[in-house]
């Protein structure tokens, strides 16, 4: 069979540019690929570097789903299936709702593909495929299957060298995917995860997991493992790796240059009205313990939580500068369809907009309750605009001299002006763009 596999093109938010579009490759389909029997023609297309050919005599297509891209997999799937193209969805959207996902496709996959992509293939080929492929019971890390890295297309994306070492979170936050009944938490045996490492060939890794350190001990086996791999890494974390010096120090010693960190909000109320544990009065301790050992952070904050009012926006802005954080990924509270949080706000009547396109978090899609929707988007995007001017990035200038390089390409030619590095892109590729970071910003030059 020829089979196609897509990923539908994002909504981009208002600070957005074609970098974030094209930021990395979907570690899902080149799952798939990997997945996919010999004897099948498998073939990737994203729809965010290049058009889909709706004529290209498939016999089978794919999609992988996150929520907001959900209207436009819908499109896709109605174009192929006129032309009686059979497709399967999958993906976080898919797992999360399955009943909302049925009606729009010939059949989809809840949970992980590893075990069922396979029998997928062959229901199709067959002409008898069922409306649902589940597999969310007893799947080990040890049986998730690696990525064909060989297969990127490196010239369309900024990286291509992200890793996973876990799927999910041991976290259930409200208002997080991780909170919806089919999510798995599981870690990859160390091995394979190195494997993975060498395979792309590079010092420079992006670790993706939703939780780096979900299991601090397991955290802290596989940073054993990379020690004196003269790797340069960052990943994503909660604010409880304060709690674990041991492992922030191995941290640094292994390459970790930057920390995504779940900050979401500096008042106390408004994080446990979605059952977020962090401690707010260990969070100036936790950025000096970071930046202390030469550590940048990129905080995520959310806005519109009950709890929060017009104010809280002038609050953070003014505590991330105060603290130096180096950037910014600041979002609109959004009730994801699966959610504990989705469930509360629509028995409450509290859902305005149910158009998925727009569950982005860029978006007012409830009604919030200390400030009304239009005080709530404006406030988001005057953070933004603030938090990227020049006198607050200045502000926030670096003490630890190996860190500004890095703090300048991103606070500059990523955001304030994205859109001139991203114009660049039509002349030269994502790929060689991404190099010449890495190569500024840590001296990244030879391979593994």
């Amino acid at each position: 069979m020829k089979i196609l596999l897509i990923q539908p093109k994002m909504n981009k938010r208002p600070m957005d540019t074609d970098l974030k579009t094209r930021m990395s490759p979907s570690l899902a389909l080149l799952t798939l690929l990997n997945l996919t029997p010999d004897g099948h023609e498998t073939s990737l297309v994203n729809e965010n570097a290049e058009r889909i050919d709706f004529d290209c005599g498939a016999d089978l297509a794919g999609i992988t789903i996150t929520l907001d891209v959900m209207p436009r997999a819908c499109q896709i799937a109605a174009e192929f299936m006129r032309r009686g193209i059979p497709v399967v969805a999958g993906g976080v959207h898919v797992t999360c709702c399955p009943e909302a996902c049925l009606p729009h496709f010939n059949a989809i996959c809840i949970g992980p593909a590893e075990r069922v992509w396979g029998k997928i293939i062959a229901d199709a080929e067959a002409g008898c495929l069922q409306q649902a492929y589940c597999d969310t019971k007893d799947f080990r890390g040890d049986e998730i299957v690696s990525p064909m890295y060989g297969n990127i297309e490196q010239k369309k994306y900024l990286y291509t060298n992200v890793v996973l070492t876990s799927r999910g979170c041991p976290n259930r936050c409200s208002f997080c995917y991780n909170s919806c009944k089919n999510r798995l938490y599981i870690r990859r045996p160390v091995s394979n995860v190195i494997n993975d490492i060498k395979a792309l060939g590079t010092r420079h890794i992006l670790f993706i997991d939703d939780n780096f350190i979900g299991n601090p001990k397991y955290t802290h086996e596989l940073l054993d493992e990379i020690y004196g791999m003269k790797l340069i890494w960052s990943a994503a974390v909660t604010t409880k790796i304060l709690d674990y010096p041991d492992l922030l120090d191995l941290m640094a010693k292994t390459g970790c240059r930057s920390l995504f960190i779940g900050f979401e909000s500096i008042n106390t109320a408004s994080l446990k009205s979605v059952s977020k544990d962090n401690t707010v009065k260990k969070y100036e301790a936790l950025v000096e313990a970071i930046h202390g050992r030469g550590i940048m952070i990129n905080a995520s904050m959310v806005f519109g939580l009950d709890g929060d009012d017009k104010d809280t926006f002038r609050r953070t802005l003014n505590w991330l500068v105060k603290m130096r954080i180096e950037t910014l990924t600041a979002h609109i509270l959004t009730p994801y369809p699966g959610t504990d949080l989705y469930r509360r706000m629509a028995a409450a009547g509290r859902i305005i907009d149910r158009n998925l396109g727009k569950y982005n978090t860029s978006h007012v899609v409830f009604k919030p309750l200390g400030m009304t929707a239009d005080e709530l988007y404006k406030g988001y995007l005057w953070m933004y605009k603030r938090f990227y001017s020049f006198k607050n990035i200045i502000l926030r200038f670096p003490e630890n001299k190996a860190q500004r390089k890095a703090f300048l390409l991103f606070n500059l030619f990523y955001r304030k002006f994205g859109r001139f590095t991203a114009l660049a892109a039509h002349f030269v590729p994502m790929e060689i763009l991404g190099k010449l970071a890495a190569k500024i910003s840590y001296k990244i030059t030879a391979p593994l």
